[in-house]
């Protein structure tokens, strides 16, 4: 069976490209009917990778893939970052159920390097981060790319080459352009509806485009998407080492009478979402040279997720923790809540921007040229998180079980000037276009409070709260005063009496923030850019790039960048780049602040995220952050070995010192409670975990990136199409800078959490009215170990999820489309290094909600 097993997945892997192969062999022994005019469809013209003159993808001399709206448009998805790692295999995103900041908006990672190491571009310009900093692993503060529909979007092009000379801080990854629809007239609407296997996660959208003119010299295109869809739950019943449902159940039929066991307790899954985002883009002509543009995005989306289940029994210390009233009896949450609690999370998203500015393009005699862009930009995101169905403990019965617990608030405000200038040189075939500008940008970052009983300390947080006995130090010396109820049998000599305990404080699950640990938070920083490229022979081109950067916080920095594309024979070429690059910490990972309910070994704890300058963390010998630097190389083959068939080949390196990751969680101590109460810190009797960030280790990621398309028209009109894309990609730590703090297993989960190699093949056939599209998606081994005794590893076998859809046009106008992803239901392993909870599937870049299936409807005008 395990042999068929790997055959099968073998086969699944490799016949993708043996076809692509094949239907390459094909061609060349019958040419398809028009040769030229499909080679030309494949040579889109990018702008970004090099900023002279715009370069088709095999021209340029690091690698780009270029989407299009219609490439784009085939991905069955309704958030824009599912969509993109569909098409990218060296990029991936995570679905994370049990956390407050990546369950609403999710951290990507390209060539597997955090997602604030890929900077984000709309229209070439940088986007704004959102407020959410990740609470674990490398804290990513990233633009969030979902707030962007698709539909907005006239094509999507991503550079896999480091690029920081070019654009700047983040830029260690690569960088993804997001190019806005620019269309003056026609228009799309698409309706779209589905459902998992499984029953749930219905999922909706409604999206449209509408072009516009704007005088007779500029247009306006106007873009709006609506999407609704409701949780997934992927669990078995609840167990865990202090309290197992089912049995639980059989010895109490009070409890087996209020709750059905026919569903898991613990509902892990994807949550509760939906969202309304908008985008408009324009421009203006003025004169022949001179044209305004303006653009921006208003978006607002709302998740709810759900918590850790509270159970009654086991000495839970929510529900089963006993306490004294004020009249002495004992009383346990419990009493209240016999089924448990289920409490619900929720983020509320609200993001937008504004861009403009002016172009002004100038030619002068002798072919010498002059263009300029000056703009100006600001973008504002805002997360809002609040908890129901829950409680603060530390207030007792009295407690309100619905709680608005913090607020995190980022903004970002930059000028931009932009000059190139081409000068003809008789020695170089094209002229040299030197590119230079400047920018100044200020960061903000803001954390806003809770509301005050989220962060209460109640009547119950100290022990003995009414002081009914009396203070000697020796609990055994201590009696009952006389103002004390008499008759409760309440024993002041044990300190195992009811009296003595507290609870938690602030709202369960999401802790609020007291104003002492909130704040506003800026940094400012300017740039200094240049940049030549030119042809200098027809064969021969290069590209050398230099930057200065300054921050207030951090000083100035230097680096550069190098990169040519030699033609050595028609259609075949080399290419390589080297260069050097930074990521500034952002504001958000400076003054991140945040208590929650983490998952921790498999057993839910209070954690709490404190900035490295916090008291707290400089006692457990926190340093403050500096900037990551890096240093990248790739060297790789673009050929075109006969018309309508591309091929890229690019191997590369990155090496990254002091990246920045979060400590392993630190069990909190006598020593560190004490440090924790003189910082101020609420509820510090409650946590009993704390991480910070910190330069944590030296890196090196390396790995190839293979592309293949080939498309074909046939003598009946029809036409196919075959794109095969290939990632391997492996990581390593070098040196570990603070090691008492990132343990052994963080260093394995690092290297291992990601699959060793990625692997996506899309087919398509477009014949008559008829459309079929086809796609293989493949995920390679990876592996991952628990971080609590005895350290299991469990590893990961491939995984190959296989999408589908047909398509009709019903009329020139409208077009229906049913498919599904994961045609044939795949999950990955399940977990069996801890199961704690019920819970079935790890977190991770494969998808663990199982098949999908759906119809849609174009409109288009």
């Amino acid at each position: 069976m395990a042999g068929d097993y790997l055959k099968t997945r073998l086969m699944a892997t490799v016949l993708p490209f043996a076809l692509l192969i094949s239907g390459a062999a094909t061609a060349q022994t019958e040419p398809s009917a028009e040769p030229e005019e499909d080679a030309a469809a494949l040579d889109e013209i990018i702008v970004t990778g090099a900023r002279g003159r715009p370069r088709s993808v095999q021209d340029s001399p690091v690698p780009v893939d270029v989407f299009s709206a219609e490439d784009l448009g085939n991905v069955a998805q309704t958030d824009t970052l599912n969509t993109l790692q569909t098409l990218i295999p060296s990029f991936s995103v995570s679905r994370s159920n049990n956390t407050t900041s990546n369950t609403f908006i999710r951290s990507p990672t390209l060539r597997g390097l955090p997602a604030n190491n890929t900077l984000l571009l709309v229209n070439g310009r940088r986007r704004h981060k959102s407020a959410s900093v990740g609470v674990s692993g490398a804290g990513s503060q990233a633009a969030d790319a979902a707030v962007i529909p698709s539909i907005a979007l006239s094509s999507a092009e991503v550079l896999r080459d480091g690029a920081a000379a070019q654009y700047g801080s983040d830029a260690i990854a690569g960088v993804i352009n997001f190019v806005l629809n620019n269309a003056d007239h026609g228009g799309s609407l698409v309706v779209q509806g589905g459902q998992y296997y499984a029953g749930d996660g219905d999922d909706f959208l409604v999206a449209g485009n509408i072009g516009l003119p704007l005088t007779d010299n500029g247009f306006i295109n106007l873009s709006a998407q609506l999407t609704k869809s409701a949780r997934t739950v992927r669990a078995n019943q609840f167990t865990a080492t202090a309290f197992d449902a089912v049995a639980y159940a059989a010895a109490n039929p009070a409890y087996a009478a209020v709750v059905d066991l026919s569903e898991p307790l613990e509902r892990t899954g994807k949550p509760k979402e939906q969202a309304a985002r908008f985008v408009v883009n324009s421009g203006l002509d003025l004169t022949d040279t001179t044209s305004l543009y303006a653009f921006g995005n208003y978006s607002r989306s709302r998740g709810i997720a759900a918590a850790n289940y509270r159970y009654p029994g086991g000495a839970q210390p929510v529900l089963d923790n006993s306490i004294r009233l004020q009249n002495g009896s004992i009383f346990r949450f419990n009493s209240l809540y016999p089924a448990g609690l289920r409490p619900q999370f929720s983020g509320d998203v609200t993001d937008w921007s504004a861009a403009a500015g002016v172009r002004d393009k100038r030619v002068f005699g002798n072919g010498l040229t002059f263009d300029s862009d000056l703009g100006v930009r600001y973008g504002w995101d805002k997360i809002a998180y609040s908890i129901i169905d829950t409680l603060n403990p530390s207030m007792g019965p009295t407690s309100p079980t619905d709680f608005t617990a913090s607020n995190y608030v980022s903004n970002e405000f930059a000028v931009n000037a932009d000059f190139a200038l081409g000068v003809p040189i008789a020695a170089f075939a094209t002229p040299l276009v030197i590119s230079f500008g400047s920018e100044y940008r200020k960061e903000g970052f803001e954390i806003r409070p809770g509301e005050p009983n989220s962060y209460l300390a109640g009547t119950f947080s100290a022990p003995d709260p009414f002081d009914y006995c009396t203070n000697e130090t020796a609990i055994a010396s201590r009696t009952l005063r006389a103002t004390a109820p008499q008759a409760a049998g309440i024993n002041c000599r044990s300190s195992t009496d009811p009296i003595y305990n507290t609870l938690a404080v602030g709202s369960n699950g999401i802790t609020g923030l007291a104003p002492s640990n909130t704040g506003e938070y800026e940094s400012t920083s300017y740039s200094l850019y240049v940049e030549a490229t030119t042809d200098i022979t027809e064969k021969w081109f290069v590209d050398f790039a230099g930057r200065f950067e300054d921050y207030d916080s951090f000083g100035s920095t230097v680096i550069g960048k190098v990169a040519t594309r030699y033609e050595l024979f028609d259609g075949f070429a080399l290419r390589g780049s080297a260069g050097t690059g930074f990521r500034a910490p952002t504001t958000g990972q400076l003054n991140m602040t945040q208590v929650a309910i983490l998952t921790v070994n498999g057993v839910a704890t209070n954690t709490g995220l404190y900035p490295a300058t916090n008291p707290v963390a400089v006692f457990l010998g926190a340093k403050p952050l500096d900037p990551e630097e890096s240093v990248n190389y790739s060297i790789g083959i673009t050929a075109r070995p006969f018309p309508g068939f591309d091929l890229t080949i690019d191997a590369y390196q990155i090496d990254i010192t002091d990246q920045i990751y979060s400590t392993a969680q630190i069990s909190v101590t006598a020593a560190i409670r004490a440090q924790m109460i003189a910082a101020g810190i609420a509820g510090a009797d409650s946590i009993a975990s704390i991480n910070f960030f910190q330069n944590a280790f030296d890196a090196k990621v390396s790995g190839v990136d293979v592309v293949g398309s080939y498309r074909r028209s046939w003598d009946d009109g029809s036409t196919s199409g075959l794109v095969g894309s290939f990632n391997i990609n492996k990581y390593e730590i070098g040196e570990v800078k603070i090691a008492n703090l990132f343990n052994a297993q963080s260093v394995f989960n690092f290297e291992n959490n990601q699959p060793e190699w990625r692997a996506t093949v899309t087919g398509t056939h477009e014949v008559g009215k008829w459309g079929l599209l086809a796609r293989a998606s493949v995920f390679g081994p990876y592996a991952r170990q628990a971080t609590g005794t005895p350290f299991a590893i469990q590893e990961y076998d491939p995984e190959v999820f296989y999408d589908a859809e047909v398509t009709y046009n019903l009329t020139d106008s409208y077009k229906i489309a049913v498919g599904g992803r994961n045609v044939f239901d795949q999950y990955p392993d399940p977990n069996r290094i801890n199961t704690t909870n019920g819970r079935i599937y790890s977190d991770g870049a494969v998808d663990w909600q199982g098949g999908f299936y759906y119809a849609r409807l174009t409109y288009s005008f």
